[in-house]
């Protein structure tokens, strides 16, 4: 039986990510690097869009995707070029749930003068709290499973977090509001879950 889950590093976007960094092996070019690249460029992404202004959105949802593929660069990178370490995993790790916990306090500020008022910021911050929680019990979830199960997993060749790049998109179109919305009601129960996941491995692993 065919299984439509995607393993592990296989996705569509890692195979792009793969065929970008190929001529970056043997070069001075390391990993962390492109992970400072994705962590300044993520940051920038996010202070694009606290005006609120479309002019700035534009800008700061091209500043995303390019952050975005750079979080899947340095991964592939690192196993190309037999580079990975452990710290090299722990930097990407928290520059993926700083700038992703910053997205929607981000967007969240620059729609506080939109139809959500004051509100948007509330939003925003529970949103960003609510990925940055769901992010260390999906990596203590991933670690207690010793690698062999993913908190979230992906489907026909998409990771979960692929979802991410259609943030980019969302700011070109204005889109923003729903995103922010939806992420309010999302994000927590996301978060939810993967502490109801965790807390069963943990009671099957005592067992």
């Amino acid at each position: 039986m065919i299984s439509i889950k995607t393993p592990p590093y296989v996705s569509w976007t890692h195979r792009l990510s793969r065929l970008l960094v190929r001529p970056m092996l043997g070069t001075r070019i390391t990993p962390n690097n492109l992970t400072t690249g994705r962590l300044v460029t993520g940051i920038a992404a996010c202070a694009a869009f606290l005006p609120g202004d479309p002019g700035w959105d534009l800008w700061g949802g091209v500043l995303w995707l390019v952050s975005c593929l750079l979080d899947r660069a340095d991964g592939e990178l690192a196993r190309l070029s037999g580079a990975s370490s452990e710290w090299g995993h722990r930097y990407d790790y928290y520059c993926d749930v700083v700038v992703n916990s910053l997205f929607f306090l981000a967007i969240g500020i620059g729609l506080r003068n939109s139809d959500l008022g004051g509100w948007a910021v509330v939003l925003g911050a529970l949103s960003g709290m609510s990925v940055a929680v769901a992010s260390v019990w999906s990596e203590q979830f991933e670690k207690l499973s010793d690698g062999s199960d993913k908190a979230y997993a992906g489907i026909l060749g998409f990771d979960f977090d692929d979802i991410l790049y259609l943030f980019g998109p969302a700011a070109w179109f204005g889109l923003f509001p729903y995103i922010l919305v939806g992420a309010s009601v999302g994000a927590p129960i996301m978060a939810l879950l993967t502490w109801v996941r965790l807390v069963r491995l943990r009671g099957r692993r005592a067992g």
